[in-house]
């Protein structure tokens, strides 16, 4: 369930400024989607599993943070990165 580190460099590489931008607001964003993607995939299934239901409510709240903070700082950026990830419908 945990992200793979392919994926992750992946992920990195698509919307990091280079191979070794971990920490920018956009791949942190881009992260968190896919986790919360397996997550809610996970739950689905196993629709009784609360203790995963509270951590994919906290990672969720954790990506709206740093989607406030996107907008705030580069809105042109923060378009980008909801188009891609199409997190807005």
């Amino acid at each position: 369930m945990p992200i793979t580190k392919e994926e992750k460099k992946e992920i990195i590489k698509k919307f990091g400024k280079n191979d070794q931008d971990t920490g920018s607001t956009e791949v942190q964003i881009a992260i968190l989607s896919h986790r919360i993607r397996e997550l809610t995939e996970h739950l689905k299934i196993h629709k009784k599993d609360k203790h995963t239901r509270r951590g994919l409510v906290q990672l969720v709240s954790h990506r709206k943070k740093l989607m406030k903070y996107l907008i705030r700082s580069d809105a042109e950026a923060y378009m980008k990165i909801v188009k891609e990830l199409s997190l807005r419908s």
